[in-house]
C-alpha cells in the first residue's frame, strides 16, 4: 500500500463516521446537548472539519473552503471567518445550529475531496518537510497530517457517540 492510499483510507475513514454520525436526524437533534456543557454533534463535526480545513489549506497554501467555496456564508454563524471552534464555552457550542445534516457533510465532504485529492501526490519523502519550526521538536507535514487524522476521528467517535445518547433520550 502505497502512502498516499493509507492516508486516503484515514481520511475516509472519517468520512464515513461523520456521515453515520449525522445521518437521519433533525436539526433538533444534531443541536441537542447530550448532558450539560456536552459539544453538541453539529459542533463536533462543524468542529473536525473546520480544523481539518484549516490545517490542510494551511499545508496546501491555499485559502479555506470555508471562504473560498462559501461554506462560511451557508452556516450563518456568528464567529469570525478563522474560528475554528478552538476554545469555544458552551455558549459557543451552542451557537452552532444548522438546518439539517447535509449541510455538515456537505462541508466535510468538500474538505474531504479536496485533502484526498493533496495527499494522492504525496510521497514519503514529502513527509518529512518542517511545517512548523514554532515547536521543539519542529512538527512535519507526516506528523501534523497524523494530528489531523487523530483529531478528527476523535471527535467524529464522539458525535457518533453523542447520537447514541441523543437517540437513546428519544
Amino acid at each position: 500500500m502505497k502512502l498516499a492510499e493509507v492516508l486516503a483510507d484515514g481520511f475516509g475513514r472519517v468520512q464515513e463516521v461523520v456521515h453515520e454520525a449525522v445521518e437521519g436526524l433533525s436539526a433538533e437533534q444534531l443541536a441537542e446537548s447530550p448532558g450539560p456543557g456536552a459539544n453538541t454533534i453539529a459542533w463536533l463535526v462543524w468542529h473536525l472539519t473546520r480544523v481539518q480545513d484549516d490545517h490542510v489549506a494551511d499545508l496546501m497554501d491555499t485559502e479555506q473552503i470555508w471562504t473560498s467555496a462559501g461554506w462560511l456564508d451557508r452556516f450563518e454563524l456568528p464567529f469570525p471567518a478563522a474560528d475554528t471552534g478552538y476554545g469555544h464555552r458552551p455558549e459557543d457550542v451552542d451557537a452552532v445550529r444548522v438546518d439539517s445534516a447535509d449541510l455538515l457533510t456537505g462541508y466535510y465532504d468538500a474538505v474531504h475531496e479536496a485533502t484526498t485529492a493533496w495527499v494522492a501526490g504525496l510521497d514519503e519523502a514529502a513527509l518529512d518537510r518542517i511545517v512548523d519550526d514554532a515547536w521543539d521538536p519542529p512538527v512535519t507535514l507526516g506528523v501534523r497530517l497524523v494530528s489531523v487524522l487523530s483529531d478528527d476521528l476523535q471527535h467524529a467517535g464522539q458525535a457518533a457517540f453523542a447520537r447514541g445518547l441523543v437517540l437513546r433520550a428519544t
